[in-house]
């Protein structure tokens, strides 16, 4: 973002709480992230004007946040708070979150008459279609079932796991397995007679593809998928 800050606020009990904030950093603490408040502030002050330089004061912050530290309070305003953004940052926020929640739908969603990953082409009209908003504030994850069931009106989809049987010839079994490891929750692996490991996996239904496709090219296409089932 072009900002190098923005405003947060926050109002509460008829206090108005701002504080500067670098944007991009302030948004992945209201996210939950890990941040460290002393890169997230532009200053330590804690205003109830930013603009005309007006300090909060210390019993406004005791009444409504139990405290005067300006570093606590300042987590709690971008927490509970606005981030002040532009409308241009605001638009790209939307766009990143959008790509996000695109992605993680393709990755966890099917069509549940086909059984099969959806086009995130597909996808992108679907969301077009069905008005759905986006929180850039939120996290993509929190918003998946909601989405999911408002895209559910215009087209079949539901969230879905897939299981398959996965073969990896000996010579690929132990890079096979981290792989496969990293893509879903290995539920039995069981070493077979001619030395071939077979791993039971429990994938994201929209990963089907992808998983025979690494093993493919892992195996040099002497692997296995079967997917046994999609529900």
């Amino acid at each position: 973002m072009s900002e190098k800050y923005v405003i947060a606020r926050y109002e509460a009990k008829g206090h108005r709480f701002e504080v500067l904030v670098n944007p991009d950093l302030a948004i992945k603490l209201k996210e939950g992230k890990s941040v460290s408040i002393d890169d997230v502030l532009v200053s330590d002050f804690i205003y109830k004007d930013a603009k005309k330089g007006l300090k909060a004061s210390p019993e406004a912050m005791r009444e409504v946040f139990g405290t005067e530290d300006p570093r606590t309070v300042a987590v709690e305003i971008i927490k509970r708070g606005e981030i002040q953004l532009t409308a241009e940052q605001r638009r790209k926020l939307i766009e990143e979150k959008k790509a996000q929640v695109l992605n993680l739908i393709a990755k966890n969603a099917v069509d549940p008459k086909t059984k099969l990953p959806i086009p995130l082409k597909r996808l992108e009209l679907a969301l077009e279609q069905a008005r759905v908003t986006i929180d850039p504030f939120k996290p993509a994850e929190q918003q998946l079932d909601t989405i999911v069931s408002q895209l559910a009106k215009v087209i079949p989809i539901k969230i879905a796991r897939a299981y398959a049987i996965v073969k990896l010839p000996p010579e690929c079994s132990g890079r096979g397995l981290r792989v496969l490891q990293s893509m879903g929750v290995v539920k039995k692996t069981t070493w077979l007679s001619d030395g071939s490991l077979q791993v039971e996996l429990e994938i994201p239904a929209g990963l089907q593809q992808e998983l025979i496709d690494r093993v493919n090219a892992i195996t040099k296409g002497s692997g296995d998928v079967k997917i046994t089932s999609v529900r």
